[in-house]
């Protein structure tokens, strides 16, 4: 197999899990941090040619983070593309062995059934708190509906207040932001690189927890840790 992959989670799915197969990835995937194929450019953005050039038996995308242009002529070019969609946990689990699959990957990798097992046994809550969740500022914009990043807060205890919104990433003026009164504010370090120095402080007066975006948002081998390391950045915000 050789496979491309536009989706940063994927790409450290794919290569921690049929190594190899993966001759090319965005400019974005930066796990594993040994990673060595060829770039092929932004996942909003790639590098069609590039990725012709590479001759792939597969590409996988994500219908959230790609666009749909970009996948069409890839399609049109002859190249077979699989596109996953992915809004809550165990979603993630069903698509991360459909790609697996695809990449010839016969058994499920050891990482794939820790983090399995480590989402089934998860405790309920002792208690729930509110949220709100920037991914990006100037605009502000925060998780709204159906999001994979809402579902794995809600799965902590941590409800966030856009969530019943009729869009996915909503842009919210920070006054409206403030008014919502949330018992947290989560600033993930992408897609905007929220820090300690750039973020919380246009929420004085709020809990502001520094979570790390890629186990809040990415489907792949860091959901194994991702409660651990996410429950201890929110309980670090509350002292």
């Amino acid at each position: 197999m050789r496979v491309v992959s536009l989706v940063p989670s994927l790409t450290e799915a794919v290569a921690v899990s049929a190594p190899g197969a993966l001759v090319g990835a965005t400019d974005w995937c930066s796990h594993p941090a040994d990673l060595d194929v060829t770039r092929v450019g932004g996942t909003k953005n790639p590098k069609i040619d590039r990725i012709l050039a590479l001759a792939p038996d597969l590409v996988i995308a994500n219908e959230e983070e790609n666009r749909g242009p970009d996948l069409a002529a890839l399609r049109a070019a002859g190249i077979q593309v699989l596109v996953t969609e992915v809004r809550e946990v165990p979603g993630a689990f069903r698509e991360l062995a459909r790609v697996l699959d695809a990449c010839g990957v016969t058994a499920h990798p050891r990482w794939l059934d820790e983090a399995e097992r480590t989402w089934s046994a998860l405790p309920a809550p002792e208690r729930r708190t509110t949220a709100v969740v920037p991914i990006w500022r100037r605009p502000w914009m925060v998780l709204g509906r159906e999001t994979f990043a809402g579902d794995v807060l809600a799965r902590l205890g941590v409800d966030h207040r856009y969530a019943a919104h009729e869009d996915r990433y909503p842009r919210i003026p920070l006054d409206d932001l403030r008014a919502a009164a949330p018992d947290i504010v989560v600033l993930p370090d992408e897609p905007y690189r929220f820090t300690a120095d750039d973020g919380p402080e246009a929420f004085a007066g709020l809990p502001c927890a520094l979570v790390s975006g890629r186990h809040l948002t990415w489907y792949g081998p860091s959901l194994a840790e991702a409660p651990r390391v996410l429950s201890e950045a929110l309980r670090a915000a509350h002292r």
